[in-house]
């Protein structure tokens, strides 16, 4: 009997040492785990604040390498423009060439059609042209075409646009020498360019004195005067009108043009009509006479449509203010 209790009193005094270290053993687990939580947390913050501070520092140099992508595109956006404007105006000065050289090779259309429109302008003269162009005692050169002499007075307005220098300027030249040539005697010359620019600034507003030497300087200047054009002739004869127009003076205004780049040639009629006003007897005190060059005349590519205009209007302007147009059939000097 002694012995077996013995034996249950040792079974019993280990298994409750087994329970207790077992305990023992999960707290001490538990109070590690709890003690290593904070160091490893830190541990990931410090890691997160590294990764943070080097994607802001790689967010930094995107930026910058962004501004300085964006300055080159400007930049070759601002090219890319210059360019396609280059190109825009080289396309054009090919549109011109090509024009010129088609209407060189349509030179017998070209002189058939303003042949044609000559005809009947000088059909349309008024008896009061008739009359004085039987009466003029002087030999009219032909290369004026008729156009009456009686002015003390004559104004200049010239189209100085690219198309009138380079296809016609030689033959400008020598019309105006002709023209001058037939009034061996006047009061007074003004030469202005369509947009009603002087070719000597010291005459603004002011007659220049007919002399030779005054004429000798105006054909030598005419040869390199390039003032701008915006090619229609309305803004030099409205401005040489309002600035001369005068009821005790005879004054003829000659207009040397290629083109009328306006629409609206009935509103030019009419404010012609309104600063050049009738006298009594009907007459214009500054008579209206033109020389259409034929430099844009039947183009291939339709630019001839201001040529026509051009002679449409003047062809209305000189027989409503007493003056002709005359037609040239070539540029050729």
């Amino acid at each position: 009997m002694r012995s077996r209790r013995r034996d249950i009193e040792i079974f019993s005094l280990s298994f409750l040492d087994c329970i207790c270290c077992g305990f023992g053993a999960i707290i001490l687990l538990f109070v590690l785990s709890k003690f290593a939580e904070p160091v490893i947390i830190e541990k990931v913050r410090e890691d997160l604040q590294g990764t943070i501070v080097r994607l802001e520092e790689e967010l930094v140099e995107i930026r910058g390498e962004t501004v300085v992508l964006n300055r080159k595109l400007k930049s070759k956006q601002e090219q890319l423009s210059e360019e396609k404007t280059k190109i825009a105006r080289l396309q054009g000065d090919l549109s011109k060439i090509e024009g010129e050289f088609a209407a060189s090779k349509q030179n017998a259309s070209v002189q058939n059609t303003v042949e044609g429109k000559l005809a009947r302008a000088l059909q349309e003269l008024t008896e009061e042209m008739q009359r004085l162009l039987k009466n003029q005692p002087r030999t009219l050169s032909s290369s004026v075409g008729g156009i009456p002499v009686d002015s003390e007075y004559i104004i200049f307005i010239i189209d100085t646009s690219g198309s009138m220098q380079r296809n016609a300027w030689g033959l400008v030249q020598k019309k105006l020498r002709e023209t001058l040539k037939v009034y061996p005697k006047v009061k007074g010359i003004q030469i202005m360019n369509d947009m009603g620019d002087y070719m000597f600034r010291q005459y603004r507003g002011k007659w220049i004195p007919d002399t030779p030497a005054r004429r000798r300087a105006i054909i030598s200047t005419l040869s390199t005067w390039r003032p701008f054009s915006n090619s229609s002739p309305v803004e030099g004869i409205t401005a040489a009108i309002n600035t001369f127009y005068d009821p005790h003076k005879k004054i003829s205004l000659y207009v040397f043009g290629d083109e009328f780049s306006g629409n609206n040639m009935q509103a030019v009629v009419d404010k012609v009509d309104n600063i050049n006003q009738s006298s009594a007897d009907g007459s214009r005190r500054v008579r209206i006479h033109a020389v259409g060059f034929p430099v844009l005349v039947a183009h291939p590519r339709g630019i001839g449509v201001t040529g026509e205009r051009f002679a449409t209007l003047m062809r209305i302007l000189c027989e409503r203010n007493g003056g002709t147009f005359v037609g040239l059939n070539s540029t050729r000097r």
